[in-house]
């Protein structure tokens, strides 16, 4: 048995040392004496003998075992794995001698180790460490028996079986324990617990191979054709083993990424903490990893789309990392790294996970560019378990997301907050699912008429236990988390519904719903207010769309699709809270938009503040020079109504004209409104 790293191929440390070296060393020296003792010492048979055909085909099947080993465990590293030579070299061994057995081990060696190219340090010491425990245990059989230690070729009698066995125990066990210490002072784990380690699935399978061995050594004198019989057993042993090993491999391991899943990340973690109390370097780090706006990949281009992009970014936080099974899926598109070194080198481990997937990704004829955020948490000082540590990483997550930050350590200060902010998002899904959540509507007012020509649609949550709860606290929340599309899409659903009573009723208003940035880049949102509008039998030019500056230039690409779409449809768009996004006005010349709404900060101080009138002003005009409908927000007072309609602004909204209110009350006011004569706001008629 010889240790693997997560790549296959056998390693002897991750972490050089001065004693393990000195360990390679010395194993390395009494392999090379063995080795040497045996082939001078030993006895050779002849080619022409009646043993020679048997020991090369016993040697053949060693070889070809050697290179069909199985792996043990994948859940470790170094990854432990049973060669199915055990049982021909053990026939060897006491059937052809100990130089025949030696040398055709180290032979079986070298050939494996040159076909999966390991490092000439790595071959040395699987070589020696194999050459010492077949030494080892032609030795015990020696002793056990009248055969002498160079002897050979020597006919195995059935007396003798007790003794190979025995023989092979302690092979195997020579073997393990050579193994074990390497690990040890490689991972810094004590070697009673790697012994331990998958002992029971061990021991079971190589009770068979050394049985079949000691029927191999049995029956070899009787001719190749005997042993020939045995290759079904050692084949339906290796199926066996290898499928226990594959079903250990789905158990510890995602199936889409074939990075190490869940429990196989707090077994690690685990793993390291106890490393930890006795080498506090050792620590473990965590950084979780949450890609941005992975479900409207998934809802706009289909799961399959998806997973081929999840596997590749598998494959750009594997390509950054110095050890590929650091890297694990949690689920979804959440994945986590284990890190050792302390807080310094797990935040530059989170820098470089996330620089892995700044390069577009490409799906079929399609580029996808993936950003994504990262939470990072280290032990002690973040939590002395893995549990603990895992609900600090994801909370350092959660607050990368809420501040835009691509990358926050943990902090206790965000516990307070967190904890809150997690429980609320907990009962946001379940209002939506229970229908908690309602709909206001406040009036959109013509400054000329005073007439209602429209409404605004405003989400409104009454908490049973907490009360009213605030759209600020609650829509970034639905933002971060991908709740955004089920808001809209019942905001949309319940206003279109209500709509629809008004017109039935012969009133003919406008309809405006808010879009997030996250949802205005959604490719499915034109099929999602198609199949609204059409389920509510309302026409598209009575529904009005409204999107910020900043949603607009967060994925110019996509949004421009979306909103053509949505225009193709008659649907009109409206830039909400115009002037605070900060941007340039090239996007009014990108985008064919049909409004602008003023935002109340400039509004509602334009008669005290000159600064603010001159940019409503400004802001009119340019509208009106575009084609472009005025709504202006913030209206608090009949001033600033009077100072708008003087300017030229067609439509307000705020206090003044009125609050958010029910749907009840907003055809209460409209079919009054169509009874009585509203005088304008220059005095009676």
């Amino acid at each position: 048995m010889r240790p693997r790293g997560p790549d296959g191929r056998a390693t002897d440390a991750a972490l050089p040392s001065a004693l393990l070296n000195a360990y390679v060393a010395l194993v390395g020296a009494l392999g090379a004496a063995a080795l040497t003792a045996s082939v001078v010492g030993g006895s050779w048979p002849s080619l022409t003998s009646a043993a020679a055909a048997p020991i090369a085909f016993l040697a053949v099947a060693a070889v070809i075992g050697e290179t069909r080993s199985l792996p043990v465990s994948r859940t470790e590293v170094p990854a432990e794995t049973i060669s199915t030579s055990t049982p021909f070299v053990l026939a060897l061994m006491a059937f052809g001698g100990v130089a025949v057995a030696v040398a055709v081990q180290a032979v079986a060696s070298l050939i494996d180790d040159l076909v999966n190219r390991r490092p000439l340090r790595k071959s040395a010491f699987n070589t020696a460490q194999y050459a010492v425990s077949v030494v080892v245990g032609r030795a015990v059989y020696s002793s056990l028996t009248d055969v002498p230690f160079f002897g050979g070729p020597d006919r195995v009698e059935a007396d003798h079986l007790g003794a190979l066995l025995t023989a092979g125990v302690v092979m195997i066990a020579v073997n393990r324990a050579l193994v074990a210490v390497v690990v040890s002072l490689a991972t810094r784990r004590p070697v009673a617990t790697i012994i331990r380690e998958d002992g029971w699935s061990v021991s079971a399978t190589h009770v068979v191979l050394l049985s079949i061995g000691a029927v191999a050594a049995l029956v070899a004198q009787e001719g190749v054709g005997v042993l020939a019989l045995l290759a079904g057993p050692v084949i339906a042993v290796y199926l066996t083993a290898a499928s226990a090993v594959r079903s250990n491999d789905q158990a510890t391991h995602d199936s889409l990424t074939a990075l190490g899943n869940r429990d196989r990340l707090y077994r690690e973690l685990d793993r390291l903490q106890e490393v930890a109390l006795r080498t506090p370097s050792a620590a473990p780090g965590l950084v979780l990893v949450d890609l941005d706006h992975f479900k409207d990949i998934n809802d706009t281009l289909g799961h399959p789309v998806g997973d081929q992009l999840l596997r590749q970014v598998a494959a750009r936080l594997v390509s950054s990392l110095d050890d590929p099974s650091a890297a694990h899926r949690l689920g979804g598109d959440e994945f986590a790294v284990v890190v050792t070194g302390g807080l310094e080198e797990t935040q530059r481990t989170a820098h470089a996970l996330l620089a892995s997937l700044e390069d577009p990704m490409r799906v079929g004829e399609l580029e996808l560019l993936v950003r994504a955020s990262a939470g990072v948490a280290v032990a002690p000082e973040h939590g002395a378990d893995a549990e603990t540590l895992m609900k600090n990483a994801d909370i350092a997550l959660y607050q990368a997301k809420v501040d835009r930050d691509r990358i926050t350590t943990y902090s206790s200060e965000f516990d307070v907050n967190t904890v809150e902010r997690l429980q609320l998002l907990a009962d946001l899904r379940s209002a939506i699912e229970t229908g908690e959540l309602g709909v206001e509507y406040q009036p959109q007012v013509d400054l000329t008429s005073r007439t209602v020509v429209g409404v605004e649609a405003l989400i409104r949550w009454q908490h049973p236990a907490r009360g009213p709860v605030a759209p600020d606290d609650f829509i970034p929340l639905a933002e971060n988390s991908g709740l955004i599309a089920e808001l809209t899409v019942h905001v949309l659903d319940t206003a279109l519904a209500e709509l629809a009573r008004w017109r039935t009723a012969g009133h003919d208003v406008r309809l405006a719903v808010n879009l997030s940035a996250r949802h205005l880049s959604d490719l499915a949102l034109p099929r999602q207010v198609t199949e609204a509008l059409l389920r509510h039998e309302v026409p598209a030019s009575s529904l009005v769309l409204e999107v910020t500056e900043t949603g607009i230039l967060s994925d110019p690409a996509r949004v421009d699709t979306v909103i053509a779409s949505l225009r193709a449809l008659g649907v009109a768009i409206a830039v909400d809270d115009y002037g605070t996004g900060h941007a340039s006005l090239s996007y009014l010349k990108r985008l064919e938009v049909d409004e602008l709404k003023i935002d109340r900060s400039f509004v509602s101080d334009m008669g005290r503040v000159s600064h603010d009138y001159i940019i409503v002003r400004s802001t009119i005009a340019l509208a009106r020079d575009l084609g472009l409908r005025v709504i202006a927000e913030g209206i608090e007072e009949e001033g600033t109504a009077v100072s708008l309609h003087a300017l030229g602004c067609c439509i307000g909204q705020g206090f003044h004209l009125g609050r958010p209110t029910s749907p009840a009350a907003i055809l209460e006011r409209l079919n009054t409104e169509r009874q009585v004569v509203v005088p304008t706001p220059t005095g009676p008629r």
